[in-house]
């Protein structure tokens, strides 16, 4: 590791050399660059420069410290250049996936993902692609992975749900999936309790498996959660008729009918 010319990119993308003060004894270049390093510790080529004089000088501790501080940052921006760059090619899948070019967009998407495996949209519309191709494996490779990058996101758990249920059909797959479809959906109204197609679709499900519990209590939260919305109350209704819950199913009827003659009394007062 010679003392030798350091290199630094240009805004164009070539590459500059920046030439060591000669005009400085080694030790005052040092404390200079120490000094410059203490305000500004971000400086990447300051550091570069002052390992190499360290290791000129025999400082062998010193520049093995300032080389390893210059490698964390090379690496930072390296990662965030990766981040911006995925960006870009998941920017140019959405073009050609507005264009209605399914394939270019496709392979876009599995570029963003190579350069950045945690790229949150383009793991969603790689899977929104794969689900409308009906890949149901493909699309389940890519939202278990979104999942897992962000598990606080309903909707990722309420786009997996789906292809959970597609996998469930013995015409896709031989996979037995439904229960992780139902925790699925149970998920994503646990993000976001007002999650209405979440709601509708696991009461739906529900009723077919015969989880009649399940399926009248998430509609119960869904009403309870989404007071202003009639299309809550009927489907409610509905649930509670096909379990022969008539008195229930009555009790609703009123209440919806009560909300709504209230609400519409008080629009017409203002």
């Amino acid at each position: 590791m010679a003392d030798q010319d350091v290199t630094k990119p240009t805004e164009s993308g070539e590459a500059a050399v920046v030439q060591p003060d000669l005009s400085l004894p080694p030790e005052q270049e040092i404390t200079e660059l120490e000094q410059l390093l203490a305000a500004e510790p971000d400086d990447f080529q300051a550091r570069c420069r002052l390992g190499e004089l360290y290791f000129s000088r025999g400082r062998l501790d010193d520049a093995l410290a300032e080389v390893k501080k210059a490698i964390e940052m090379a690496e930072s921006i390296r990662a965030e250049m990766n981040r911006s760059l995925a960006m870009y090619y998941s920017n140019l899948g959405t073009i050609y996936a507005t264009k209605d070019m399914v394939d270019e967009a496709e392979a876009q998407f599995k570029k963003a993902i190579e350069i950045n495996p945690h790229d949150v949209l383009s793991l969603f519309n790689l899977g929104r692609v794969y689900s409308n191709r009906r890949q149901f494996m493909e699309a389940k490779t890519s939202f278990e992975r979104l999942v897992e990058i962000t598990p606080e996101d309903p909707v990722a758990w309420y786009n997996l749900a789906g292809v959970y249920v597609e996998l469930d059909n013995p015409q896709v797959s031989d996979y037995n999936t439904i229960d992780m479809a139902l925790q699925c959906y149970l998920r994503t109204l646990e993000l976001d309790p007002k999650h209405l197609e979440a709601s509708f679709k696991l009461m739906e499900l529900a009723m077919n498996h015969r989880k009649v519990d399940l399926a009248i209590k998430v509609m119960e939260d869904a009403v309870e959660h989404n007071p202003d919305e009639p299309l809550v109350y009927y489907n409610l209704i509905s649930t509670y008729d096909k379990c022969k819950m008539f008195e229930q199913a009555e009790k609703t009827r009123q209440k919806l009918k009560d909300r709504f003659a209230k609400r519409a009394k008080e629009t017409g007062k203002t």
